[in-house]
């Protein structure tokens, strides 16, 4: 086994590979309005972080990782392990006296930006390389240590005067990578690799700090994940795996992390074991240009609020962080053309009409003039011409479902278990709602607006026009309210 810088051919599979891998790493770091103040950025990182163990008893957080996948390895192979976690780093803010001293103030005014206290995350790795035979048995078992430490950074105001500074304090953080491999029986020569990261922190929660988060994240592996690359041989897809290798798979347990075919398309030489589930070869959109931070969102969305921002709200998400002030700045310079990248595009199509097409459901666009099969009618009309809406009125369309005419007013039961596309949706199955509006989208697909009964917010939701939605075979109608 050795700890050093991986070759060149293994670096550039890598490299790939990390383009995906960092957005994992920063995903929701800081997220808009991109300031400390914000609600949303008081409760930080929510992604494979790894606590304490004397901590993580006491929470609903896990102080590690385990990864199993399968690979063919050839004779000789060697396993790169890049391990790669943020660390806490917590910055206050002090203010330059006359007397020399320095005092911890809440904010530090200046030209361009306002500095406030904050938690910076700083990149870790833990690389090594492992010959695929040391993995057999009790495997390998790889320690990593970062002490405790200070430092401070300097302030100065527009005309070079020292008026204050930052002072960044780390707390020791500690952990351990263990390797391991066993050989399936079968007529391949096919490996289950394991791959257990785990906090070893030693730190011990006081009485006063004991449901305190914020006291343990210093202490933590936060954004936790693995990239693994094989010298010589392939890992086999845990999502899309070959039929002989679809049992084996199956028993492999992977708990608080989940593994996929990264890098190049059509390689599958290397894995990254995320904390956010991925599809095999996950890639950045060329489009986005640049670090968001807030995947959840759209680039297009993100970028033009955050150009509507005020200057006083772009002063202090500028003085949040580095990351954050880059963000703005991005915003602030984005030429047009990049912005009307974002609006939208195509990545594959797929024929919908013509030989072989099925009747025409909520779905599949039809052009006929005749009704769908929920007994709506169907414009010549493009959809991109204005007069295609004439049409249809939200308020006053009916669709029929089982039988039943619904429309604005009419009660149903949700029953969303057959696309389960939100994880909300675990939450209103079952619940018996009011129909508020029939909606029409560009492809023909009919969706009902509604609102949940004995929701206290379904006023305010009505009035906003904030609905929950759902398409006619995702609902069962109900004898309406006398």
């Amino acid at each position: 086994m050795s700890v050093t810088t991986f070759a060149p051919e293994t670096e550039a599979r890598l490299a790939v590979a990390r383009q995906v891998a960092d957005a994992v790493l920063f995903e929701g770091y800081v997220l808009y309005p991109y300031r400390a103040s914000a609600a949303k950025n008081r409760l930080r990182w929510q992604f494979g972080v790894l606590v304490p163990p004397a901590w993580g008893a006491d929470c609903e957080e896990h102080e590690f990782q385990h990864t199993e996948c399968l690979m063919e390895p050839k004779a000789d192979a060697t396993l790169a392990v890049e391990l790669r976690f943020l660390r806490a780093r917590r910055r206050t803010v002090q203010r330059a006296r006359p007397d020399g001293a320095f005092e911890t103030v809440p904010e530090l005014r200046l030209g361009d930006r306002t500095l406030v206290p904050w938690d910076e995350g700083t990149e870790e790795r833990v690389e090594a390389v492992v010959p695929v035979d040391e993995l057999l048995g009790d495997g390998v078992r790889i320690p990593f240590d970062r002490p405790a430490g200070e430092d401070t950074e300097p302030v100065l105001d527009e005309n070079g005067r020292l008026v204050g500074r930052m002072v960044r304090r780390y707390e020791e953080t500690s952990g351990v990578l263990r390797l391991s491999a066993s050989e399936l029986d079968g007529p391949y020569r096919v490996l289950r690799l394991t791959a257990i990261v785990e906090n070893t922190s030693t730190w011990t929660p006081t009485d006063g700090t004991a449901a305190d988060r914020d006291a343990a994240l210093p202490r933590s592996l936060v954004a936790t994940h693995l990239l693994m690359g094989l010298g010589a041989g392939s890992f086999l897809s845990m999502t899309d795996p070959p039929e002989w290798a679809k049992g084996a798979v199956a028993s492999c347990r992977n708990l608080h992390t989940w593994p996929v075919l990264a890098g190049e398309p059509g390689r599958a030489d290397v894995v990254l074991s995320s904390p956010i589930i991925l599809e095999d070869h996950p890639a950045i959109a060329p489009e986005s240009p640049g670090a968001l931070y807030d995947a959840t969102e759209i680039d297009e969305i993100l970028a033009l609020r955050t150009a509507a921002l005020t200057d006083e709200e772009k002063r202090e998400a500028r003085g949040t962080d580095d990351r954050a002030a880059a963000v703005i700045d991005l915003a602030d310079t984005m030429p047009p053309e990049v912005l009307e990248r974002l609006h939208g595009a195509v990545r594959s199509l797929r024929e919908v009409t013509g030989a072989g097409a099925t009747t025409a459901t909520a779905s599949a666009p039809v052009a006929d003039g005749f009704p769908d099969e929920f007994g709506v009618p169907r414009p010549d009309t493009p959809w991109w011409d204005p007069a295609s809406d004439a049409g249809f009125d939200p308020g006053q369309d009916r669709i029929v479902v089982d039988g039943r005419s619904l429309g604005a007013g009419s009660r149903v039961l949700l029953r969303p278990g057959l696309r389960r596309t939100d994880a909300q949706d675990l939450f209103v199955a079952g619940r018996t709602a009011k129909v508020e509006a029939v909606l029409h989208d560009v492809d023909g697909g009919v969706h009902l607006a509604v609102t949940v009964e004995d929701d206290p917010g379904a006023d305010i939701r009505r009035e906003q026009g904030r609905f929950l939605y759902f398409q006619p075979d995702e609902v069962e109608p109900l004898e309406d309210e006398a």
